[in-house]
């Protein structure tokens, strides 16, 4: 008996440290995905805790990845870290910006979001402050594709920037930012510039009263409509809303069939036209996450799990690359973060 209690503690030992590689195996049984790895390692992490990650191709290619990182979400400690994608390995990642204020006082950061506008360097947005109906927002550039960050600038003081998810920039130039605000209920608006510079908030497209939204993820139609999807609170739904005119107005926000526990999503429209979603397909928890696609933001299939196993995957965040391959990164287990590449033409029309 001694002996088989030995074993079975054993065996336990071995499944818990092989979590990293059965991370990397599990999603890979599926034909759409080419590659699934952890940026950096669960038993030898840069910090204790991670969430909310963002990633971007720079102009020269490069696939380049954040996210915040500390003790804990909401620790003073929390930064923003970088990591870049060469020869397909994750760079040993750096932290590029803290909420330091004073020797006194520091502040945690949160939800950064890369940007590549197709003129000028690329940009980090991200957020500092002690929560989120306190935050305030704060830009870096890069005119190195990532390597170094400068030009730390606080934003105007009535515009967040993207609030999770990327911004997306339209044929005239004008670039739209997702964005959302907690400190009077969780109410979503659009922040609209051509420069980064000069800013018009448009918003808020919602009432808290009515139904609690934050985090939009745009998308975009050949007839120049878009789409807005939101995380809700309490409704168990993912929100939509659309626009005719540039993201200047809005139809009312309105409940999708999509399902939504209260966590993060993320979307891109593909080269070929269609819509591609990640999100936790469940009304409560934080697994399983799911890919799902559709031609017309209506009618949505699920088409691959990321992660169905127990625990929390979530906050993802999705682009297609210029070779056209998909790239997605989450939060595992607030321990690491997972990146993910998907074929799209093994995603089922």
């Amino acid at each position: 008996m001694r002996q088989q209690r030995a074993f079975l503690i054993l065996t336990a030992s071995i499944l818990w440290g092989s979590v990293a590689a059965m991370a990397e195996s599990a999603a890979t049984s599926q034909g759409a995905i080419v590659q699934a790895k952890l940026i950096f390692p669960l038993e030898n992490p840069p910090t204790p805790g991670c969430h909310a990650s963002t990633i971007v191709e720079t102009r020269d290619g490069q696939i380049l990845a954040a996210w915040f990182a500390g003790k804990d979400e909401g620790e003073d400690d929390v930064g923003i870290w970088v990591s870049r994608w060469e020869n397909d390995a994750w760079s040993r990642p750096v932290e590029v910006a803290d909420g330091v204020m004073s020797p006194q006082r520091r502040f945690p950061c949160w939800n950064p979001v890369l940007f590549q506008p197709r003129e000028g360097p690329l940009v980090l947005f991200f957020k500092v402050g002690p929560r989120p109906d306190q935050w305030w927002g704060e830009k870096l550039i890069s005119q190195d594709n990532g390597a170094t960050w400068t030009d730390r600038r606080r934003l105007p003081g009535h515009v967040m920037g993207p609030i999770k998810n990327k911004a997306i920039q339209l044929e005239d130039g004008q670039i739209l930012c997702p964005s959302s605000s907690e400190h009077a209920g969780w109410r979503v608006h659009v922040e609209i510039t051509n420069d980064l510079e000069n800013w018009e908030v448009v918003g808020p497209l919602s009432d808290p009263e009515k139904m609690g939204v934050i985090q939009p993820t745009i998308l975009t139609y050949a007839d120049h409509r878009l789409q807005m999807l939101c995380r809700t609170h309490g409704t168990g739904y993912i929100a939509e809303s659309w626009s005719q005119d540039g993201g200047r107005t809005w139809s009312p926000l309105a409940e999708t069939t999509l399902l939504n526990p209260n966590s993060g999503i993320d979307a891109v429209t593909l080269k070929d036209g269609r819509q591609l979603l990640v999100f936790n397909n469940t009304k409560k928890g934080r697994s399983p996450l799911n890919v799902a696609v559709s031609k017309d933001g209506k009618q949505w299939d699920v088409k691959a799990t990321l992660e169905d196993r127990p625990g929390e995957y979530s906050y993802p965040a999705v682009i297609q690359a210029s070779d056209g391959r998909i790239h997605i990164t989450y939060t595992y287990h607030r321990k690491s973060i997972k990146h993910v590449i998907l074929d799209p033409t093994k995603l089922d029309q």
